[in-house]
């Protein structure tokens, strides 16, 4: 709890500066009003329709070699990034329904390890809702996480094993959640709501065992099923949550060319779970947060030239992967730098 407390009051200080940014007096006059209350790339108008879409496109690429390196280094290696972060937002007098979708990939491969994924992320964000007035709203939230290829453990049982430990919707997380919004400018906003549903899915293959039994016939030890890392019984398939949710949002271009979107997504579980093994009951923990932050820079050096830079941090009490016996929960962080081809449309 101390890390979350460290990791949720840098958040807080770092997104509260930009909530607070003054916009200039004439510029903010010349607004509509539909404007002030969207959150997107205000740079692009509504159609007659009411829609404003728009999004970011990054393809980055990287080569390197080495011969006769006394510093020791891979002696050719290759990695090739794509991130895409796409909008489509509708205003219709007091009702609005904003949507979002990012996507990321990247692949590197080197001398030594061969071809291995380093990122990979779809999140598609969608929030309708009607204005109370200028700042307030009450909308509500649909959210779909998930990624589109499969992750592997290349140090399975510290044997050098390769085992598949995710995939599409596996896991893939799903939550439904009513609510009250905050815009107190067009680019940030806070949405709360006390009860909220989410579920973590992992339907695709769940068991996803490296020996064919189940176990490991070196030491007959039982494995332990791919969809039990995400705190689901792998007969089920799906564990259900309820409580609270917080969802801070902002996207603005901050200065000339750079571009900066951010989500923090904080869920706290009213409901006890369940062991995914023993299908014990466990009682609940809502005071155990989980934290989903993910960060876009996208700096234009010039019409095709640029610069991005995505950080993702995750905090899931119920995915214990980590510590020295793999099996306590830790915080996920993932971050990508790359240089190369960006548009803006």
């Amino acid at each position: 709890m101390k890390k979350i407390t460290g990791i949720l009051t840098y958040a807080m200080l770092a997104v509260a500066p930009l909530a607070s940014m003054a916009q200039d007096e004439a510029v903010s006059n010349m607004k509509s009003e539909r404007e002030r209350t969207s959150v997107d790339d205000t740079t692009i108008k509504y159609n007659a329709r009411g829609w404003r879409k728009g999004g970011v496109f990054s393809l980055n690429f990287a080569q390197g070699n080495s011969a006769n390196w006394a510093a020791g280094a891979e002696k050719s290696s290759f990695s090739v990034a794509g991130f895409a972060t796409l909008f489509a937002n509708q205003k219709k007098g007091a009702f609005f329904w904003n949507n979002s979708l990012d996507l990321g990939y990247a692949m590197q491969r080197t001398s030594s390890l061969g071809t291995r994924k380093t990122d990979d992320k779809l999140d598609f964000y969608s929030k309708m809702g009607k204005d109370l007035n200028a700042k307030w709203a009450i909308a509500g939230v649909v959210n779909l996480r998930t990624q589109m290829t499969d992750g592997y453990d290349y140090n399975y049982l510290n044997k050098g094993l390769k085992r598949r430990i995710s995939g599409l919707f596996a896991p893939a997380y799903l939550l439904v959640s009513p609510g009250i919004e905050w815009k107190p400018t067009s680019y940030f906003n806070v949405l709360f709501s006390p009860i909220s549903a989410r579920w973590v899915i992992v339907s695709s293959d769940p068991y996803s065992y490296y020996f064919a039994s189940g176990v490991d016939p070196t030491t007959l030890d039982p494995e332990t099923p791919l969809a039990a890392n995400y705190g689901v019984n792998p007969g089920r398939k799906v564990s259900f949550q309820a409580g609270a949710y917080l969802s801070a949002t902002f996207f603005k271009e901050v200065v000339k060319n750079v571009t900066y979107k951010s989500r923090l997504d904080l869920f706290s579980n009213y409901l006890g779970t369940h062991d995914p093994i023993t299908d014990v009951k466990r009682s609940a923990k809502p005071q155990n947060i989980d934290v989903f932050w993910t960060n876009a820079l996208v700096m234009k050096v010039n019409k095709w030239l640029g610069v991005t830079y995505n950080l993702d941090l995750i905090y899931d009490d119920d995915v214990k992967q980590f510590g020295p016996n793999h099996s306590s929960p830790g915080t996920q962080v993932r971050s990508l730098l790359g240089v190369g081809i960006t548009a803006k449309f």
